[in-house]
């Protein structure tokens, strides 16, 4: 059984769920080329796609995780460091699950 999408104390299906739905949708589409990418450079390329648009990193960073999840694919998403690591910056690769019925 699937959980929910979306979820949270703070969240209501009628506000929330499509502008989450799509915007998981969008990082989707952005990573599943497979390159790797800091969470700046998601927000960045996000807002050059779609310019009138918001894309705050702490967002982008719980939509990568929704990913790693079953309501959101099971992909995996890799972490790893760039650069110094006094620095504290991290980079993200998605692998997209490959579907078991091909």
């Amino acid at each position: 059984m699937l959980r929910r999408l979306f979820a949270g104390s703070d969240f209501d299906k009628f506000v929330d769920y499509r502008r989450l739905k799509t915007q998981i949708d969008r990082v989707f589409a952005l990573m599943k080329d497979s390159k790797w990418r800091t969470l700046q450079e998601i927000q960045r390329e996000l807002g050059d796609r779609y310019p009138n648009k918001h894309f705050p990193e702490s967002s982008i960073s719980a939509q990568l995780r929704n990913l790693r999840k079953e309501y959101g694919g099971f992909h995996t998403i890799n972490k790893r460091r760039r650069g110094k690591v006094s620095n504290g910056t991290f980079e993200y690769q998605l692998e997209v699950r490959k579907n078991l019925l091909n």
